[in-house]
């Protein structure tokens, strides 16, 4: 792999490859079959994880469940029928950008 996206790709389209052709032996599909409430769970489980790792200060314990965090983005992403393109370019749409900045014209846009 060439890039850091290259496997953020290659992980993303194997969940649509498990969307999309189901077996009974994988994790990726048994979240998919749960639905959006049993993939949020996971999040918010993940998200929780990955504070608690971080409060802890051991780096391999952060990674590992960062990167645990991530896979259950991609996987709400893919059930959603998002690629990761559209994360990508709003990252891209908001660098350089103060998120200062950035957030207040989200929120002013909102309230138009």
């Amino acid at each position: 792999m060439t890039n850091e996206s290259d496997i953020l790709q290659a992980v993303y389209q194997v969940i649509i490859d498990r969307k999309v052709n189901p077996t009974d032996n994988s994790y990726t599909a048994s979240l998919m079959n749960g639905g959006i409430d049993k993939i949020l769970k996971k999040i918010g489980e993940e998200a929780t994880e990955v504070v608690i790792a971080a409060k802890g200060g051991i780096r391999d314990e952060i990674v590992y469940e960062s990167a645990d965090l991530v896979y259950h983005l991609l996987v709400l992403l893919g059930h959603q029928d998002i690629h990761p393109d559209a994360v990508y370019n709003e990252l891209r749409r908001r660098f350089g950008t103060s998120g200062i900045a950035e957030k207040a014209a989200r929120t002013t846009s909102i309230a138009t």
